[in-house]
């Protein structure tokens, strides 16, 4: 147990309470005193939530992969016709 630390969190409840019931965000102590709307908050955690799907493609596994395959046959053809 941790005492003499408080934290400022957000508690956002899952519309749909399938697998999860609540998700928790604990607030960074620089933005607690800057005076973020309820909006901004609940804006940064949906955002939070859904994911970057650019991130979520460039760390695709098959996505390297067939990049690789396309870059090895690129070389071999180029070495082959010279």
């Amino acid at each position: 147990m941790v005492k003499g630390i408080t934290r400022q969190v957000i508690v956002v409840h899952s519309p749909g309470e399938e697998i999860f019931d609540q998700a928790i965000f604990i607030l960074k102590d620089k933005a607690v005193g800057e005076g973020i709307t309820d909006e901004k908050l609940m804006q940064e955690a949906k955002l939070a939530i859904r994911g970057d799907g650019a991130r979520r493609l460039l760390s695709s596994g098959p996505i390297w992969a067939c990049g690789g395959a396309a870059a090895t046959a690129l070389l071999w053809l180029i070495t082959a016709l010279l």
